[in-house]
């Protein structure tokens, strides 16, 4: 990658932006906002002037909703040969962009997930994606070059690729993001008008809880209206703990002992699943597997086709962890090895017999 259009100069914008001009690539920058934009070309973090030629990859560092509409006047202006995203949801930016007339050929969909409490250039940093976990979602449109190009993008910022289909990405971050942050936000909010002495004798836990309700809340109103069924989802699970939870502590103040043994009971089995849940949440030590398996696969030089392949995989439930590729100018097909966990190897390989996909012997990488 040689140069890139940065389009939002926010945080992730930014950030992005900072990243590559550090690895060599000419950035150029675009943002409504001519403070945001002006301070981080300030920041060293590229040009802000228009690009001369095309550049290799537009970046969309623009809310979800806007995603569509950007990408469409991006593809109109001829500004880019391959374009992504960094939206944190991804199935209302697809269905937009078919709907605004873009090219889904030369668009992958991606999601970086890492971030800050602060906000705007003033809070990039070059180093924010660093070992950090960064979606793309192609779909069956999706072309080859554009996915390379995309993949290209995460290693110069040194984030790690995951290969995701839309609908499963939104319910993942649903779970993980996007319902946190709501129940985040409702608990701090009750700390308004809490009496203040009330405050006084908060502790650590309560800033630890509430800590990510600190966002911008015009950005994650934007973000949990665009992927508003999937959070309600969680939200009603939240919902039916949350009433059992009431049952029993009311429980503990009644006469009946059987009830306040069986309550009790239920109050230390759900502190139990939060502690097995708790332990499942990966950190920076722990959050790759120990062991990798590398899958060649000979994919055909048509078009569509590693679009297809990454879909199969993920629709069967497996993250693709890192990709290799291999292309012979000489021959009608490539080399891809699919970078998986030990555990999936077997679904793996019945997934490609099942699809005809060629595939060699694989390669335990530690």
């Amino acid at each position: 990658m040689r140069s890139a259009l940065i389009v939002g100069t926010g945080l992730i914008g930014t950030s992005i932006a900072l990243a590559l001009s550090r690895s060599g690539v000419t950035v150029y920058l675009d943002d409504r906002d001519t403070t945001a934009v002006r301070t981080a070309e300030a920041l060293g973090a590229g040009y802000l002037e228009p690009p001369p030629a095309r550049v290799d990859l537009a970046v969309l560092a623009v809310p979800p909703a806007h995603v569509g509409a950007v990408l469409a006047d991006c593809q109109r202006k001829g500004l880019a040969r391959a374009y992504t995203d960094a939206a944190s949801v991804k199935a209302r930016p697809h269905d937009e962009i078919r709907a605004a007339g873009g090219d889904p050929g030369s668009y992958v969909g991606g999601h970086p997930l890492a971030g800050a409490e602060r906000s705007g250039p003033l809070a990039a940093r070059a180093d924010l994606f660093e070992g950090r976990p960064w979606v793309l979602t192609p779909s069956p449109q999706t072309d080859r070059a554009t996915l390379n190009q995309g993949l290209e993008l995460i290693s110069l910022c040194g984030g790690v690729p995951i290969l995701m289909d839309t609908d499963a990405h939104d319910r993942a971050v649903a779970l993980t993001s996007h319902a946190p942050h709501l129940v985040a936000s409702m608990m701090a909010a009750r700390l308004e008008e809490a009496n203040s002495e009330y405050i006084r004798v908060s502790g650590q836990g309560l800033r630890d809880v509430t800590r990510i309700a600190g966002g911008d809340p015009a950005l994650w109103s934007d973000i949990l209206t665009a992927n508003a069924d999937a959070v309600a989802d969680v939200l009603e699970a939240y919902a039916a703990d949350l009433e059992q939870m009431i049952s029993v502590l009311r429980a503990q103040r009644g006469d009946d002992e059987p009830a306040r043994e069986k309550a009790s009971a239920e109050l230390e089995e759900m502190l139990r699943r939060g502690n097995r849940g708790h332990a499942r949440v990966p950190d920076k030590r722990t959050s790759l597997p120990i062991e990798f398996i590398a899958v060649p696969v000979a994919v055909p030089d048509q078009p569509g086709a590693l679009a297809r392949l990454f879909s199969a995989v993920s629709a069967a439930g497996v993250n693709i962890e890192d990709v290799h590729i291999e292309h012979s100018l000489d021959k009608p097909r490539g080399l891809v090895e699919l970078l998986v966990d030990v555990a999936s190897v077997t679904i793996v390989r019945r997934l490609l017999d099942e699809n005809g996909w060629a595939w060699q012997e694989e390669v335990p990488l530690v």
